[in-house]
């Protein structure tokens, strides 16, 4: 059987897309309407936001584990977070995992290095470009990054945080992600990493300067691929 995803969730879109790609790409490698088994949990955006408002990450962790260890009892086999933000809570809990963690950041730098891509551009929350989620995993792979502008991170997380999140998608915040990437290009970067799963809902291969990484789906497909790494595909 494949192995059992966990889900540790935090806002409703950026789940809900993993989610949707997981139950609808299974099929292609399972079968018709297959899919491994998922569970997922989520405490409400709320009180991440909470604690990510007074900079207290190691609190982030806590919500992190507490979704993580509710997966465990729900027999889960390997754990994924679409939120690219609250892994910065990530280091303060991973000694404490129940179980093993498919990191969205890592997933993004395997498939930008495999594709060739050396320079990245970074879109998400303030509070994601700010951090050094995705640098560090760049640069291990001797990948290069740049982040928007201050004023254009202020503006990306007006957007995400007031409209996105909320399945609100607007005309002039898709031409204002398309203006921030199109400036990014033009200062050397070959690819754009959708660092907030909510991005892919407005932003894409077909309306972008960039091809993009969709941090949200990339992380979906290496769940499946390591969901069903030990069952034969079917012919």
């Amino acid at each position: 059987m494949p192995q059992h995803i966990g889900i540790v969730a935090c806002s409703a879109e950026g789940a809900a897309l993993c989610y949707r790609t997981i139950c609808i790409e299974g099929a292609q490698l399972l079968g018709p309407h297959d899919h491994p088994e998922v569970s997922m949990h989520t405490h409400a955006l709320a009180r991440y936001m909470q604690c990510i408002y007074r900079g207290d990450w190691p609190g982030v962790g806590e919500l992190i584990l507490s979704s993580a260890n509710k997966l465990a009892s729900a027999g889960a086999q390997f754990l994924i977070c679409p939120d690219n933000t609250i892994h910065q809570g990530l280091p303060y809990i991973k000694s404490r995992l129940p179980l093993p963690w498919l990191h969205i950041a890592e997933v993004v730098a395997l498939q930008a290095a495999e594709r060739g891509y050396r320079r990245l551009a970074l879109t998400g929350t303030r509070y994601l470009v700010d951090s050094e989620v995705y640098p560090e995993k760049l640069m291990a792979r001797g990948l290069g990054y740049m982040r928007p502008g201050t004023d254009e991170r202020v503006e990306i997380n007006r957007i995400i945080m007031e409209e996105l999140v909320y399945g609100v998608f607007r005309p002039e915040s898709v031409g204002y992600f398309q203006r921030v990437i199109e400036g990014l290009q033009q200062q050397g970067c070959d690819a754009v990493v959708l660092g907030c799963t909510e991005i892919p809902l407005i932003i894409d291969d077909s309306n972008c300067a960039l091809p993009t990484l969709d941090s949200t789906r990339l992380l979906a497909r290496a769940a499946l691929r390591r969901a069903v790494a030990s069952r034969p595909v079917p012919a």
